[in-house]
């Protein structure tokens, strides 16, 4: 019987279970195992787990096998101390598995860690792009809808400059994007979507 080999895709934000949240900020996990072909549309993503955005990624590779060729390798780039408690993490997650079912490893690198976050810069030190995906992703914010299509220009045009050009045809208007962006900001920390209880001073 041929293994499953179903294809999805992540784009700019990757999900994983809030247990691994603690393992992805201290670098024990650097990899997430899924079942299927996955394919990364974008090199960098940021990271959700436990309904919080954690931090921002680069993706550094992605490796396609079948269930039955992981390692303990595999297993410790995930987190895990064996090749036994992964496979058990996979079957808890998916219920079944045959030998010939394909996996996907995409490993990554944490860039920027959100629980340490910088009081003294603009949103944190958050790229502006990067604050507008983020708010995008929870409803729980309610943002108005106009606030939602100032943030999703500033996702599709990539900067500040180029938003305030498409949205006000003029670029010295920034300045309500920006108080957008605020908006959206105080949101997140209310929300705790970001954690912000450490933040540098």
């Amino acid at each position: 019987m041929p293994g499953r080999s179903k294809v999805s895709y992540i784009g700019r934000h990757l999900m994983i279970k809030g247990e691994y949240a603690e393992a992805i900020l201290s670098g024990k996990k650097r990899a997430t195992i899924r079942l299927g072909v996955v394919k990364p549309r974008s090199r960098e993503v940021i990271i959700h787990s436990g309904g919080r955005a954690i931090c921002k990624a680069k993706i550094e590779g992605v490796i396609y096998k079948k269930f039955s060729e992981l390692t303990n390798e595999d297993a410790r780039l995930d987190g895990f101390k064996n090749l036994k408690e992964l496979r058990d993490a996979l079957l808890k997650t998916y219920q079944s598995f045959s030998p010939d079912d394909i996996i996907t490893i995409i490993k990554f690198t944490v860039t920027q860690k959100f629980n340490k976050l910088n009081k003294q810069s603009p949103y944190l030190g958050l790229n502006p792009v990067d604050l507008a995906r983020i708010a995008l992703r929870y409803d729980l914010l309610e943002l108005s809808e106009s606030d939602k299509e100032v943030l999703n220009i500033i996702v599709r045009e990539g900067s500040l400059r180029k938003a305030a050009e498409k949205l006000y045809g003029d670029v010295n208007k920034r300045y309500l994007i920006r108080r957008v962006l605020r908006k959206a900001l105080r949101k997140l920390i209310k929300h705790q979507v970001l954690d912000v209880k450490s933040l540098k001073k």
